[in-house]
């Protein structure tokens, strides 16, 4: 274990009894949601920070559950003593989004109706759905204002819509390789990953726990299909190349992977499917795909902007083709035109869109000075 990690950390659970009405219609009576808390909250409960998570996050952004787990939490990398998310100075909080599959309500829940998983009845939520929901959880911990609140990718579009909807409870917003709405060719490729996953024949119409089933066929493509667009040419290129599997020779005619990339992506899928909820992937890609931070405003993104209160920090990768730079130039110049204080780099980095969770040198030294001027 490393001496900069959080150390051993237990996921904590709050209960709510306050009906939650979903944007899209719907709503949940009650709902639980499983978060994570490291560092330590300050006397005038200032040091707040609420980390988003992306499509497949969850709660367990940093640390370990135990002294044999393998991998700590998805955001080692960023939150920690010392760390750009210093958890020396701020007391930082990571939860479940509602509809995921970590403990949260979701799909997989108990729906109260009927005494059985809610599976495709689950109602749909939106971005705006989830930031309410951290809303009151906020209030349960006695945290009026956000010192700031953090995310990447799906995470940056929960970060711009706290600073719309609850202008006044956040004071630095960081938005990471992120969009104020998906491009066609994202909607596409969610869609893709929807049908794959929907054209299991054992997802069932949704109701595959309920008869014992798992469409864990349809959800490892949908997985492969993700993956490739999270990874840049550059990076696929130095870590596998053409490279061929040892021992495979030209042909492969039993299915066995050829290639190593193949190799890999299959791998990916798998351990994916044993982890994840098959309508939880079909919820969250639709909330990515629904999301559109400007629609309330007659699609005037800086009329929206106009009502935030909070300063920002935008940040891109070089190689991201999923959410690439001259999507997140199109906010800092609505913020800009808005007149909101921003700052904004784009860091060279050959990883692609999952450069924002590596430890890249450039983008760990511009998050921690920023992060620097939050604790100031």
């Amino acid at each position: 274990m490393q001496k900069s990690s959080v150390g051993i950390v237990s996921p904590r659970i709050e209960r709510f009894e306050e009906p939650l009405h979903f944007a899209g219609g719907g709503s949940l009576p009650a709902y639980e949601l499983v978060f994570e808390t490291y560092g330590e909250l300050n006397e005038s409960a200032s040091n707040a920070l609420l980390i988003c998570h992306a499509l497949s996050g969850h709660h367990h952004a940093a640390g370990y559950h135990s002294e044999t787990d393998r991998k700590p939490g998805w955001w080692d990398a960023c939150i920690g003593p010392g760390k750009p998310i210093d958890t020396r100075r701020f007391f930082v909080v990571s939860l479940n989004n509602l509809g995921g599959c970590h403990g949260s309500t979701g799909p997989a829940s108990e729906n109260p109706k009927t005494g059985k998983a809610f599976g495709p009845e689950f109602p749909q939520p939106q971005v705006d759905d989830w930031v309410d929901a951290q809303a009151r959880l906020a209030d349960r911990l006695g945290i009026d204002c956000w010192a700031a609140v953090v995310g990447g990718s799906l995470g940056g579009m929960q970060a711009m819509a706290w600073s719309l909807r609850y202008p006044e409870r956040l004071r630095h917003c960081v938005v990471i390789a992120a969009a104020m709405k998906l491009s066609a060719q994202n909607i596409a490729f969610n869609e893709i990953a929807r049908r794959a996953i929907m054209s299991d024949p054992d997802f069932s119409g949704g109701y595959y726990l309920r008869e014992g089933k798992q469409p864990t066929q349809g959800l490892a493509l949908a997985r492969m299909v993700g993956h490739i667009t999270y990874l840049s040419d550059d990076a696929m290129a130095s870590r596998f190349g053409r490279e061929l599997q040892p021992g495979s020779g030209d042909d492969t005619e039993d299915g066995a992977p050829q290639f190593q990339i193949e190799s890999y992506l299959r791998y990916q899928g798998q351990q994916f499917s044993s982890v994840f909820d098959a309508n939880s992937y079909v919820l969250m890609t639709r909330a990515l795909d629904q999301f559109d931070l400007a629609a309330a405003y007659g699609g005037d993104a800086v009329a929206a902007f106009a009502k935030a209160s909070c300063d920002y920090l935008v940040l891109s990768f070089s190689t991201d083709w999923r959410f690439s730079p001259a999507r997140s130039r199109e906010i800092v110049d609505s913020l800009l035109a808005a007149e909101r204080p921003v700052s904004y780099a784009e860091i060279e980095a050959d990883e692609g869109h999952d450069a924002f969770l590596l430890p890249v040198p450039r983008y760990l030294a511009v998050l921690n000075a920023y992060l620097k001027r939050v604790q100031a």
